[in-house]
C-alpha cells in the first residue's frame, strides 16, 4: 500500500480543499437546496415534498458534519489547513476559497469526495473551483477510483459482514444517460467504468467470487429522462427470482452517511427487500475510517508536492 514520503514538508501558503455535494441543514431549506442542485430548474411540488419527507424520516443528513470531521482528521495527519467546500449548499466552494485566500493561501490541492470521475459530478466541482481560484495555484485530483487505500477501506468494512455464498450488490449514484454519451471532441465519460472498477478491486480484496458480485446504480433522479442502470430495484428482483434470502449492499461511490444511504438504502431498499423475503445488510459507511484518511493523505501529499515543484 502506498505511504506518503516522511520527508514531505508543507509550504506555509498551502492548503487542501475537500469538495462534497452538500446538504440542507433544515427541512425549510430543501426547496432552495434543490434549486441549487437543478441549477434553478423547477421541480414538481410533489417531488419537493417527497424529498422533504425523506429528510424528515432520516432526521438530518450528517454529510456536512462528517465531511468536517474528515477534514479535521486529514489536517492532523498532513499538518496543513484543510477546508471543505460544498457545491450545492453551505459552506459553498466559492466561500471556502475566499476564506483560504483571506488566510494567505496561494496554493491548494482540491480533492473531490466522489472518487469516480464524471462530467456531471467531478467536472462540475472542477468548474466551480477554477471559477473562484483565479490567481491561485490549484492541483485538482480528477479521479482516484483505483486508489489501493480506498479499496482497502471499503474491503475492511465489507469483510465484517460477508460470508461465502452471500451475494453482494455494489452501488454508485446513477446519472442521466445523456450525460455519459460521447461529446464532440471529448472522450467518453469514464464514470460507469470507474465505478465498476472500484467495486472489482474491493471484491478481489475480500475474496468474493464473480458469481456473487452484482453492480447496480442507485438513487435515480425524479425529474424525468433516462438514468443509467441496472437499478437496485431490478437487481433485487433478479436475486429474488433466484431465491436468495440474504444480500449485502455496499455503496462504493459514497464516502460517508447521507440521505442516499440513510434513506435510499436503509429505509427504501430494505423495505423492498423485506417484502421479497430478503434480508438486506449494509456495511458501515467509511465516515472517519483511518484507511480513508490515509488515502486522502496520500492524494493530498502528492498534489502538494506537485504544486511545490511547479
Amino acid at each position: 500500500m502506498p505511504r506518503p514520503q516522511p520527508s514531505f514538508q508543507p509550504e506555509p501558503d498551502t492548503a487542501v480543499l475537500l469538495l462534497a455535494h452538500g446538504t440542507p441543514d433544515t427541512l425549510d431549506e430543501i426547496p432552495e437546496y434543490l434549486s441549487n442542485v437543478t441549477a434553478g430548474r423547477a421541480l414538481p411540488p410533489s417531488v419537493v415534498e417527497e424529498i422533504r419527507h425523506r429528510y424528515a424520516l432520516v432526521g438530518k443528513s450528517p454529510l456536512t458534519s462528517i465531511t468536517r470531521l474528515q477534514g479535521q482528521l486529514l489536517s492532523k495527519h498532513l499538518g496543513v489547513p484543510v477546508h471543505i467546500g460544498m457545491r450545492n449548499w453551505k459552506p459553498y466552494i466559492a466561500d471556502a476559497i475566499r476564506e483560504m485566500r483571506a488566510n494567505g493561501i496561494r496554493k491548494f490541492a482540491a480533492i473531490c469526495l466522489a472518487p469516480q470521475n464524471s462530467r456531471t459530478s467531478v467536472g462540475l466541482y472542477r468548474r466551480a473551483v477554477l471559477a473562484e481560484a483565479a490567481g491561485m495555484a490549484v492541483d485538482f485530483t480528477e479521479t482516484w477510483a483505483d486508489h489501493p487505500l480506498l479499496a482497502d477501506a471499503f474491503a475492511e468494512r465489507l469483510s465484517d459482514l460477508w460470508t461465502p455464498g452471500t451475494p453482494v450488490i455494489f452501488t454508485a449514484h446513477s446519472v442521466p444517460t445523456r450525460t455519459l454519451e460521447a461529446q464532440p471532441g471529448q472522450p467518453a465519460d469514464p464514470y460507469a467504468t470507474e465505478a465498476q472498477h472500484t467495486a472489482a478491486l474491493v471484491a478481489a480484496r475480500v475474496g468474493i467470487p464473480s458469481s456473487e458480485c452484482f453492480f447496480a446504480f442507485q438513487s435515480q433522479g425524479a425529474s424525468g429522462g433516462e438514468w443509467i442502470g441496472p437499478s437496485v430495484e431490478e437487481t433485487l428482483a433478479v436475486l429474488h427470482q433466484r431465491q436468495v434470502h440474504r444480500v449485502i449492499l455496499q455503496p462504493i461511490g459514497f464516502l460517508c452517511d447521507h440521505i442516499e444511504i440513510l434513506y435510499d438504502i436503509d429505509i427504501a431498499f430494505r423495505q423492498l427487500a423485506d417484502g421479497m423475503g430478503i434480508n438486506l445488510l449494509r456495511p458501515e459507511s467509511l465516515n472517519e475510517s483511518l484507511l480513508l484518511i490515509r488515502a486522502l493523505e496520500d492524494l493530498a501529499r502528492n498534489a502538494l508536492t506537485r504544486l511545490a515543484n511547479q
